[in-house]
């Protein structure tokens, strides 16, 4: 049975559903809760340093095979040879530049996402907070210019209601999964924009991050509110250690704490922010 929420998302293996869940989180992307706001990180910091890496070492092997790639092309006369070496040469360099493509977006997601890529729940207004790289996303066909802005970031806020958990494959050999928030138009099942919520996890923990997120939406008992990095009490060290310094709007940090819409509004007025 395919996705209700439309245009599916290639690698779809299953929707969620909301709701109160008794799953424990056994994670350690909580990094801070209270009882307005709860904060997840979606990158760890060592899976970061890794792909860095490898996404370097794999551009530069791309670009010394697209410099390569020409001179089969065109440094062979012989007819036989020549011929065979025109094609692979050919195919490897749209290869190589295909390959480029995808992996200078996944070098910069890694290199510049400081702090893994925090994102915000507010259960008293319903919003959700997002404050992450640009290529931290799901889109392919992309202008080439933002090519030349590794530190372009994207930052929303969404309303959870319009928000709806799936499950997609990693198309691993080790059945990883992971959770995208699928936003769409209110009231509807028509998808608007896509939002990671916990990449790369095993089958097995899948239900770890959205159910605690879907029971402190709700309430429900199993959200502990004191199982993240930083303690309750601790909000100020929080700020000054994941959100300072990281390009959140002031009107933002002040809304994580709202705990009504009406008082979000009285936030948004009084920077100026437009409903």
């Amino acid at each position: 049975m395919p996705s209700k929420y439309r245009p599916q998302i290639v690698g779809w293996f299953g929707d969620l559903d909301k709701g109160a869940y008794s799953v424990p989180l056994h994670d350690r992307r909580l990094i801070y809760a209270n009882d307005n706001y709860c904060a997840f990180i979606r990158q760890d910091h060592n899976d970061q340093i890794f792909y860095t890496c490898l996404y370097f070492v794999a551009i530069i092997l791309g670009i010394i095979l697209l410099v390569g790639f020409p001179f089969c092309i065109f440094g062979f006369n012989d007819s036989d040879i020549g011929d065979k070496l025109t094609i692979v040469g050919t195919i490897g360099f749209i290869t190589c530049c295909f390959a480029l493509y995808l992996a200078i977006p996944e070098f910069y997601q890694n290199a510049f996402s400081r702090l893994g890529n925090p994102i915000i729940f507010n259960r008293k207004t319903g919003k959700v907070y997002v404050n992450e790289n640009y290529f931290f996303n799901f889109k392919v066909l992309r202008h080439p210019k933002v090519f030349l802005q590794p530190k372009k970031r994207r930052i929303q806020e969404y309303d959870w209601n319009d928000m709806h958990g799936v499950i997609i494959h990693n198309f691993s050999r080790n059945a990883l999964t992971s959770t995208v928030l699928m936003v769409c138009q209110p009231g509807t099942n028509q998808v608007i924009d896509h939002v990671m919520l916990d990449p790369i996890r095993a089958a097995t923990g899948r239900m770890f991050v959205w159910g605690w997120i879907n029971s402190f939406m709700v309430n429900y008992e199993s959200a502990d509110i004191n199982d993240g990095e930083y303690k309750t009490d601790e909000e100020a060290k929080f700020k000054e250690d994941m959100i300072e310094g990281e390009g959140w709007p002031e009107w933002m940090v002040d809304a994580f704490n709202a705990t009504s819409l009406e008082e979000l509004s009285t936030i948004k007025q009084k920077y100026n922010i437009k409903p």
